[in-house]
C-alpha cells in the first residue's frame, strides 16, 4: 500500500472519564498534546485529511491539535465517518494514543484502503480488517505511568537535537523544551529553563536560569533571567528579569529593560524604554526611550472596565507615580516623584500632583512622651 493519505483517530472517550481528566490522546507530553505530536508527524509524512472520533466534550480541544488550515473533521457521527472513508486512498487508523519514534516496530497503528474500512465498519466497528497493514514508527501510550517514562525519553531527544543544531544547554537534564519550539544558533539555555508552545527564540540569546517562556517570539541577543514570559513578542537585545512577569498580549521592542519585580500586561513598549524595578504597566501604549521610576503603577481598572494609558517618546516617569487611566503623557514630559496623574500631561511639561509637605515640629517627641516611650 502507498503511504496513507488520510487518518482516523479514536479519542478513547467514554462517560467514565472524570470531569478533571481527559483522553490520553489529549494529555500532554512536554506540554504538547499527544494528538498534536501525531498530527504533526502525519502532516510531515503527507497525510492530507483527518477525522477525529470525539464527542462534543473534547471536540474543541481535539481540533486545536491541528493547524487552522488543516482539513479536519471532529465528530462522533458514524455516517460522517463512513463518508470520510469513501476513497480508495490508504487511511491510517489510530485506536490509542501513540508517539512517533522511528525505532518502534509495527503493531499499534494500521492502515487500509478507505473503501475496505468503510465496508467493514458499515456493519460494526472492529479492528479486524483483513486487508489492514500494520504501521511501524509509533510508541503506544497505555497510561499515566507510560507518559512519565516517555516524557523523559523525548525530553532528552529534543534537547540533544537542539544541541546538534548549535544551541548551548548547560545541563540537559534540567531543561524542558516543547517539540513545537524553535531556537536559533548560539542561544544558551541555563538550568531550570522551560520553553512551551509555539515559541520562537532568536540567535545569541540567554534564557534562564529558572525561566519559563510560553508561546512567545523572542529576538536575537535577548536575555530572560528567572522570569515568566507569556504569549508576547520581545525584540532584540532586551533584558527581562530577574523576577519579571510578562503577561499575554505584550509587544516589547529592542534594547529594553524589564527589570526585577516588574509586571507588564497587554502593553506595547517602544525601543529603548527602561522599567527597572517594582512597576506595573498594564493596558498601556508606551513610546521610545521612556524611563519608569521605581514603584510606578498604571491604574487601568476601575472595577468594571479597563482603560489604556498612552505615554509618549522620551517621557520621564518619577518614582511612586500612579497613572490613572485613561490618561496621556506627552512626548518629552516629566512627572514628579509621588504624583497621581488623573489629567493629560502636555508634551515637554512637568506634572506635579502631590500635597504640599507640612512639618509639625516636636510632634514625634510629644507622642513618645504620651505613650511612655521617651528615654
Amino acid at each position: 500500500m502507498d503511504h496513507p493519505q488520510r487518518a482516523v483517530f479514536f479519542l478513547e472517550e467514554d462517560s467514565s472519564i472524570p470531569a478533571h481528566a481527559k483522553p490520553l490522546m489529549l494529555e500532554a507530553v512536554l506540554f504538547c498534546p499527544i494528538l498534536r505530536w501525531m498530527s504533526d508527524k502525519l502532516l510531515a509524512d503527507g497525510v492530507q485529511r483527518f477525522f477525529v472520533v470525539s464527542g462534543p466534550r473534547f471536540a474543541r480541544e481535539a481540533r486545536a491539535c491541528f493547524p487552522e488550515d488543516a482539513d479536519v473533521i471532529v465528530s462522533e457521527q458514524h455516517s460522517e465517518l463512513l463518508d470520510f472513508l469513501n476513497t480508495p486512498d490508504g487511511v491510517a487508523v489510530f485506536t490509542r494514543a501513540a508517539l512517533p519514534a522511528e525505532e518502534a516496530g509495527p503493531g499499534f497503528a494500521y492502515a487500509a484502503a478507505g473503501y475496505e474500512l468503510q465496508e467493514v465498519w458499515r456493519e460494526r466497528m472492529t479492528n479486524a480488517v483483513s486487508a489492514a497493514e500494520l504501521l511501524p514508527g509509533w510508541l503506544p501510550v497505555f497510561n499515566p505511568e507510560t507518559l512519565a517514562e516517555l516524557e523523559t525519553l523525548f525530553r532528552d531527544r529534543i534537547v540533544r537535537a537542539h544541541i546538534r543544531a548549535g544551541v548551548r544547554v548547560m545541563d540537559p537534564a534540567a531543561v524542558y523544551i516543547d517539540p513545537r519550539v524553535a531556537i536559533g544558533r548560539g542561544t544558551v539555555l541555563l538550568p531550570g529553563t522551560i520553553l512551551r508552545g509555539e515559541t520562537r527564540i532568536g540567535s545569541g540569546c540567554t534564557i534562564g536560569p529558572n525561566a519559563m517562556v510560553r508561546d512567545c517570539v523572542i529576538g536575537d541577543e535577548t536575555e530572560v533571567n528567572a522570569s515568566q514570559v507569556n504569549e508576547s513578542t520581545i525584540g532584540c537585545r532586551t533584558h527581562v528579569g530577574p523576577f519579571a512577569y510578562v503577561r499575554p498580549g505584550c509587544t516589547i521592542g529592542d534594547d529594553i529593560k524589564v527589570g526585577d519585580f516588574v509586571e507588564v500586561k497587554n502593553s506595547t513598549l517602544g525601543d529603548g524604554t527602561k522599567i527597572s524595578h517594582l512597576t506595573y504597566v498594564g493596558d498601556s501604549d508606551v513610546g521610545r526611550h521612556v524611563n519608569f521610576g521605581c514603584g510606578t503603577v498604571t491604574t487601568n481598572y476601575d472595577g468594571v472596565k479597563k482603560y489604556r494609558c498612552t505615554i509618549g517618546d522620551n517621557a520621564f516617569i518619577g518614582c511612586n507615580t500612579n497613572l490613572v487611566a485613561p490618561v496621556t503623557v506627552g512626548d518629552g514630559s516629566y512627572i514628579a516623584a509621588g504624583a497621581t496623574i488623573t489629567k493629560d500631561v502636555p508634551a515637554d511639561a512637568l506634572a506635579v500632583a502631590r500635597a504640599r509637605q507640612e512639618n509639625k515640629e516636636g510632634w514625634a517627641k510629644r507622642r513618645r512622651k504620651m505613650y511612655g516611650q521617651e528615654k
